[in-house]
């Protein structure tokens, strides 16, 4: 394929630092980013070519057929996987730690026998790189042909793998959690976004195609440049009804309060935010016959030590879909979800399932209604971002739920209101005292100023209360509004339209 012969040509010429540090956690990324170039990009890098080499054989069978499954491989992301922890790990243990990753057969036997425990790894490493590090497990099987269903028992293999093989300490049920199976939550969301780039324009993807869905999805984007033409299929979308909104704008805290003292405070911050709706019920013919057929992602960035401000995803596993009339469409069933929240002075992430539906109802020929109400449990973690000596945070069982609305008048405005709750409680964790209670709500209006752009106004609030025994009570609040240019997918706000021409 002459894109990928491109692509060839033109790539040939302290992860356990301390929490809510810009540099920490820069370098983090750095290194899965690094770890896998280092692994899997780089030519003659050792270990990748054997992989290459040793996927030389599977790379002769038919080309892939997303539909007959015909040219899928369950060899080629077993070597993709195992590779990837290897090459992790000798990463690791040269240049952050050898105590922790120097691992060997008395290290492996070990932890495959003792009992699992819950770690103490700091927040970010847990509750961000490890779901990515589990979307790169599933990335390499979702990529070669394999259904969810099979990538997420890779993803559960590759945790197991790396929790036994890759650390030398006891593997940790939270990471299992977040890496197998958030993991194939933002792994999912990540291959159909990767898919969406790669399809859009129609005929055979060129290089920014190819290249924009690798740095969405690198296993993707590998598998694509690795391997010639036989994972060149570009996975069917079916044509889902989407929106994309990208913003980019400031932000002043309002409001922010620790232990019951508010005051109000001048941080400004730069901030970005990616979020698209994959899927929207109401479009002709789509159907929900595979998981995350329905989704919805949300990524915000702000220039900050925090860096990452939220990531979150949810996507309908099990469902189908249902009208009520003429104006009334909807889907409900089992959805999975990831979310990770860190509004300034505390963070909360969970990896959950809910019950729940998605819908529009047209009020009127011009103003549509949509909204997703969700209730169900996960395993979390949330705690503050406080000085040395305070409790960082703590994991337990969480129950929670998330109320979404957005009314589109037209072309012109869109007025949006999310509320989310979770109560992290002590069930499931080795503190079996204790809880928190976390709820974030958003309100914004956006205006349509000409063509796909335009101009939003957002007031965010979110507010934490916890109790343990032995501590003081915690009561956190913080409010910020902001001001972001919009870049719309669509001037319909994306509104799903399938109502007669006469507008019944």
């Amino acid at each position: 394929m002459k894109t990928t012969r491109a692509i060839r040509e033109g790539l040939a010429g302290n992860a356990r630092g301390v929490n809510g540090s810009r540099h920490a956690d820069t370098f983090r990324w750095a290194l899965i980013t690094g770890a896998l170039a280092l692994g899997l990009g780089a030519p003659g890098a050792g270990f990748a070519e054997e992989l290459v080499l040793a996927g030389a054989a599977e790379a002769q069978k038919p080309v892939l057929s997303w539909e007959t499954r015909v040219g899928r491989s369950y060899v080629i992301p077993a070597l993709e996987v195992t590779g990837f922890i290897f090459t992790l790990n000798q990463f690791n243990r040269r240049f952050i730690d050898p105590e922790v990753y120097g691992t060997n057969y008395s290290t492996f036997r070990t932890n495959v026998t003792r009992a699992q425990v819950i770690d103490t790894d700091p927040f970010a490493v847990n509750q961000i790189l490890h779901p990515y590090q589990g979307s790169i497990y599933y990335g390499s099987a979702r990529s070669a042909g394999l259904t969810y269903w099979e990538s997420l028992g890779f993803t559960l293999a590759g945790s197991m793998l790396w929790e036994t093989a890759g650390e030398t300490g006891p593997a940790s049920i939270n990471d299992h959690i977040a890496t197998g199976i958030g993991g194939t939550f933002l792994g999912e969301a990540l291959f159909r976004m990767a898919s969406l780039v790669l399809e859009s324009g129609g005929g055979t993807p060129g290089l920014e195609r190819e290249l924009g869905a690798a740095v969405i999805s690198p296993p993707t984007g590998f598998n694509r440049l690795a391997f010639g033409n036989r994972f060149d299929a570009v996975f069917p979308s079916r044509h889902p009804a989407t929106f994309l909104r990208l913003r980019l704008g400031g932000s002043l805290t309002v409001r922010r309060g620790n232990q019951g003292v508010s005051s109000t405070v001048n941080r400004k911050e730069v901030t970005g935010d990616v979020s698209l709706a994959y899927g929207l019920p109401g479009k002709p013919g789509y159907g929900y016959t595979r998981p995350f057929d329905y989704f919805d992602f949300q990524l915000t960035f702000v220039d900050s030590s925090y860096s990452v401000e939220n990531t979150m995803t949810r996507g309908l596993l099990l469902g189908k879909k249902y009208a009520l009339g003429d104006a009334y469409r909807g889907i409900w069933g089992l959805y999975g979800s990831y979310d990770y929240i860190s509004p300034q002075v505390f963070r909360v992430s969970t990896t959950a399932l809910s019950l729940g539906t998605t819908a529009q109802w047209w009020l009127s020929r011009a103003v549509a209604l949509q909204g997703t109400a969700l209730g169900g449990i996960g395993f979390g973690a949330a705690g503050t971002i406080a000085g040395a000596g305070e409790r960082d945070y703590h994991y337990g069982t969480t129950p929670q739920g998330l109320l979404a609305l957005r009314l589109i008048l037209g072309d012109v405005v869109m007025l949006d209101m999310t509320g989310r709750g979770y109560y992290v409680s002590g069930t499931g964790s080795p503190e079996t005292q204790g809880w928190e209670r976390i709820a974030r709500g958003n309100a914004s209006v956006t205006v349509r100023v000409h063509g796909r752009h335009a101009l939003g106004l957002q007031y965010v609030a979110s507010q934490r209360d916890a109790h343990y025994p032995g501590l003081v009570d915690r009561h956190q609040t913080v409010g910020t509004v902001s001001l972001a240019y919009n870049f719309l997918g669509d001037t319909h706000f994306g509104a799903v339209e399938w109502r007669d021409a006469d507008g019944r």
